[in-house]
């Protein structure tokens, strides 16, 4: 039977049998590295808030310009009043009624203010008479230089004339043209127009000054009371009326301090620019130095102002631009070193601000109220700083805004 089912086939080796394939060596290859895939973060944007956030910037931008007029003497008289405060409160810490101390710090500032401008008065009414003057003779004095180093441009300017009226002549056997005269009517000086129109800002100006006395008078007087009713809004929440209190404490030091500031940086302007315009020769020393300390109250407008008038003054005086140009010099340079840098730098310790922060809060002021926001516009950044370091949906302005 087996020669009948053929020749049996040789022995398979066991490498090669079915249950072990053949393994056949290949040459290897490249093999590229698997892409390396970076996951995009998404950052959620609330779009619909985003705009009602923006509408309600800008609502809020319209009505503080909107009604300047009443919330300027607002903190006007919050700020005066949180200055004088202190003086108050020792008054009333040796027994004096809060009235009658009230009465008393009020008296002795505007009196103090009164006696200044009567002892200057003298000095002041001259400067007001010398400037338009002096205004005059500093235009003609510049026009004066201008005209002795025109030189060639002169020539320049009197060729082109030439040529231009030698291009305008009519050929030989024409007419000349007619030419027309427009004559403009211009109007008429009105005095009662004039005295009208002066007279209302006068009493506008006057009428808010007197708003302001009334309103440092009746916060004075009141005292700790508007504190107490914030504190009894905020809820029977303890650490909510914790919250208020320090908000309003921490306030109340941050712009009583930065009113000490101001009033030692202004004092020392003043005390620098006398020194200096009397070892100059100025005339009216004391009045430009009192006017300088004034001027300084509004940062960086105020000390221009200052270095113009002085330097017009002095040309007055001595008539000499290089005169004219030391005093302005010696004025800008005082109100520099004194107020920019020193005074910059003392807010940034007060209210642990970077001066950037203060210099952007001072031209957004400045552009919303004009010298008014100049002037206020850094015990509003101290008190938005202040709230915003309290309140924690505020932190990250707190963190905008600090050093």
């Amino acid at each position: 039977m087996n020669s009948a089912a053929g020749p049996v086939p040789a022995a398979v080796p066991a490498s090669l049998s079915l249950a072990s394939p053949a393994i056949v060596e290949q040459p290897a290859l490249a093999v590229d590295p698997p892409p390396v895939t970076v996951s995009a973060t998404r950052i959620p944007v609330d779009a619909r808030g985003l705009a009602l956030a923006v509408l309600a910037t800008l609502a809020l931008v319209f009505a503080l310009s909107w009604a300047r007029p009443f919330v300027v003497p607002l903190l006007l008289g919050i700020v005066i009043a949180y200055t004088l405060n202190p003086l108050v409160v020792w008054l009333e810490a040796i027994r004096v009624p809060r009235i009658v101390g009230t009465v008393l710090v009020m008296a002795s500032v505007i009196g103090a203010l009164a006696f200044g401008t009567y002892a200057l008065r003298g000095e002041m009414q001259s400067i007001v008479e010398q400037l338009p003057e002096a205004a005059a003779k500093l235009a003609s004095g510049l026009a004066r230089l201008r005209n002795s180093q025109g030189g060639n441009m002169q020539i320049v300017q009197n060729a082109a004339t030439e040529v231009e009226k030698a291009t305008t002549l009519a050929p030989a056997g024409a007419a000349a043209p007619r030419q027309q005269h427009v004559i403009v009517d211009r109007p008429t000086f009105k005095l009662d127009s004039f005295l009208w129109e002066n007279s209302m800002g006068a009493v506008v100006a006057m009428s808010q000054a007197a708003a302001v006395v009334f309103l440092v008078f009746f916060l004075l007087l009141g005292g700790d009371r508007f504190k107490r009713k914030l504190v009894r809004l905020t809820g029977p929440s303890l650490s909510n009326k914790k919250i208020t209190v320090n908000i309003l404490d921490d306030i109340n030091d941050s712009i009583q301090k930065y009113m000490l500031m101001l009033l030692t940086t202004n004092l020392l302007v003043a005390l620098l620019t006398w020194v200096a315009f009397r070892w100059i020769g100025l005339e009216n020393a004391g009045a430009w130095a009192a006017a300088a300390g004034l001027l300084h109250l509004v940062p960086y407008l105020g000390p221009g102002v200052t270095a113009v008038a002085t330097g017009m003054a002095a040309y007055m005086q001595f008539d000499s631009l290089p005169m004219a140009l030391l005093v302005a010099g010696a004025s800008l340079a005082i109100a520099t070193v004194v107020g920019v840098l020193v005074a910059t730098w003392m807010t940034g310790r007060i209210a642990d601000m970077n001066t950037a922060a203060i210099f952007v809060s001072l031209l957004f002021w400045g552009w919303l109220w004009g010298v008014w926001g100049v002037l206020l516009g850094i015990p509003i950044i101290v008190i938005v700083k202040v709230v915003s370091q309290h309140v924690e949906q505020l932190n990250p302005i707190d963190e905008l805004l600090g050093t």
